[in-house]
C-alpha cells in the first residue's frame, strides 16, 4: 500500500468579499482535490490545541500523528535538526528572523524576503559583535530564517517554560512593544535584539537594498525557543517507511527527527514562486522506490495569507491541485492499493495575516475508505460532513490504518 499526504500550508480560511463571499478553497479551481472528495470522504480536524500557539510546528506535529501536548518543545529545535545542529541536554535553540520594523510596527517579518547572502552577513555580524560568551552561537539559514543556539555546556540555560516570545508573522502591521521577549531569559533576548538595530544600520550591503527599492533588515527578532524533543521514530509508531518533500527547515527538521528521508527538490523555494511541478515529479519518483509514505508540503498558500493576497492564495491552490495533487493521484491509481490525504496544518487568515486556531478541512480516498461522494473539498463541505476530529493527532492513525 502506498500513502501520500499533501499539505497546502495554512490554506484554510474565511469567506472573502474579494472572492465573492467564498473562501480561497471554494474560489479556486481544484478539480483533483474535488475528485478525492468525490471518491472518498471530507471532514475537519483541529491540529492546534487552543492552549498552544498556532503555527506549523504544532500543526504539522499533530498532523503527523504526535500529540503536541506530549512531544512539542518549541519551533527552533525542529529547525536546528534540519540543519544538522545537535542539541545536548540543557541546550536551547531560538529562531532568529531578520525583520523590518518601521515606526515601532512590524512592517515585514521577512525583511522583504532578504537575500541569503545579505542575511548571512548580518548573522555573521551578530555572532562577531554580540556573542562574546561561549554559550551563544548564531547559525545562518535561508533568507530571513536563521537560528541562535544556547549551549549549556553542563550548566543551566537562562530559559524555562515561562519564557515568552511572539512569532513576528503574528504581528504584521502591529506595534512590537507588547510582543518583546519576556520571562526567564527574556532580558538576554531583548538585549541581543537591541544590539542588532545598530549593527544592521551600519551594514552597507543591507542598506544598499533601500537604494534598489527593497526593504532593509532593521533588526533581529528572536522567538520559538525550545530544547530537543524526544520523538518516537515514525516507522516504530506506524510501521511505514516515509519521506518528506518541503522547502521549509521546520518540516525538514521534523522529518529528520522522525527518521524520514528528506527529499530536496531544485526550484522549491518555500514561497509563491516555488516549482510545484518539480515537487509533484519528486513525489512520484519517491513512490516508485521502496518508500511507503510520502509527504508533500507546500508553503506558498501560507505565504499568500501572510501577505493578505487573496488572489495569490487562490493561484497557489490551483498550482498545488494541477501540478501535485493531480499527477500524484493519477500515479497512485496505477500502483494498486493506495490512500491519499489532503490537509493543511492550521488556518491562516487573509484578514489577520496570521496563523489561527480552529478546524481545517481534510479529504482522503483510497483502499478501505468509504465513498461518500461529497461534491467538493472546502471548509463548508467539511463542516457539514459531521466527520470531526477534535484531536488532530488522531487523523494519521486513521489514515494509515489498514
Amino acid at each position: 500500500m502506498k500513502y501520500v499526504l499533501v499539505i497546502p500550508d495554512g490554506c484554510a480560511d474565511e469567506p472573502q468579499a474579494s472572492l465573492g463571499g467564498k473562501t480561497p478553497l471554494q474560489a479556486a479551481n481544484t478539480p483533483h482535490m474535488d475528485a478525492i472528495a468525490k471518491a472518498g470522504i471530507v471532514g475537519q480536524t483541529d491540529n492546534v490545541p487552543e492552549s498552544m500557539p498556532s503555527g506549523s510546528d504544532v500543526g504539522t506535529m499533530s498532523l503527523f500523528g504526535y500529540d503536541p501536548h506530549k512531544f512539542h518543545t518549541g519551533r527552533a529545535p525542529l529547525e536546528a535538526a534540519a540543519q544538522g545542529i545537535e542539541l545536548s541536554p540543557g541546550d536551547w535553540a531560538i529562531r532568529c528572523n531578520l525583520v523590518t520594523v518601521e515606526d515601532g510596527k512590524m512592517k515585514s517579518f521577512t525583511a522583504g524576503q532578504i537575500s541569503s547572502d545579505v542575511g548571512a552577513e548580518l548573522i555573521g555580524l551578530m555572532q562577531k559583535q554580540t556573542c562574546g560568551s561561549e554559550h551563544w552561537k548564531f547559525y545562518p539559514g535561508v533568507s530571513y530564517r536563521n537560528l541562535l543556539i544556547y549551549r549549556a555546556r553542563g550548566g543551566k540555560a537562562p530559559f524555562a517554560d515561562d519564557t515568552y516570545t511572539v512569532p513576528p508573522h503574528d504581528i504584521t502591521d502591529q506595534p512590537i512593544n507588547e510582543s518583546l521577549p519576556m520571562g526567564s531569559g527574556g532580558c538576554d533576548l531583548r538585549e541581543l535584539m537591541e544590539k542588532s538595530v545598530e549593527l544592521f544600520a551600519e551594514c552597507e550591503s543591507n542598506q544598499k537594498r533601500t537604494e534598489k527599492g527593497e526593504l532593509a533588515a532593521t533588526q533581529a527578532w528572536l522567538w520559538g525557543q525550545g530544547s530537543r524533543p524526544n520523538l518516537e521514530p515514525f516507522i516504530e509508531r506506524y510501521g511505514v517507511r516515509s519521506a518528506v518533500i518541503t522547502a521549509v527547515d521546520l518540516l525538514r527538521g521534523i522529518g529528520k527527527l522522525l527518521g524520514w528521508e528528506v527529499i530536496e527538490v531544485e526550484g522549491a523555494t518555500g514561497y509563491l514562486d516555488t516549482d510545484y511541478a518539480a515537487k509533484g515529479r519528486a513525489a512520484i519518483k519517491a513512490l516508485r522506490g521502496d518508500l511507503d509514505f510520502v509527504v508533500v508540503h507546500v508553503e506558498a498558500t501560507d505565504e499568500a495569507s501572510h501577505e493578505g493576497d487573496a488572489e495569490a492564495k487562490v493561484k497557489a491552490l490551483e498550482e498545488i491541485d494541477e501540478k501535485i495533487v493531480g499527477p500524484v493521484h493519477e500515479y497512485l491509481k496505477s500502483t494498486g492499493e493506495y490512500r491519499m490525504l489532503v490537509c493543511p496544518d492550521h488556518p491562516t487568515f487573509l484578514r489577520t495575516k496570521t496563523h489561527s486556531h480552529g478546524y481545517v478541512p481534510f479529504t482522503m480516498c483510497g483502499a478501505g475508505i468509504e465513498n461518500r461522494n461529497v461534491s467538493s473539498y472546502d471548509e463548508v463541505q467539511a463542516a457539514a460532513s459531521g466527520d470531526t476530529i477534535d484531536n488532530g493527532h488522531e487523523l494519521m492513525g486513521r489514515f494509515l490504518k489498514k
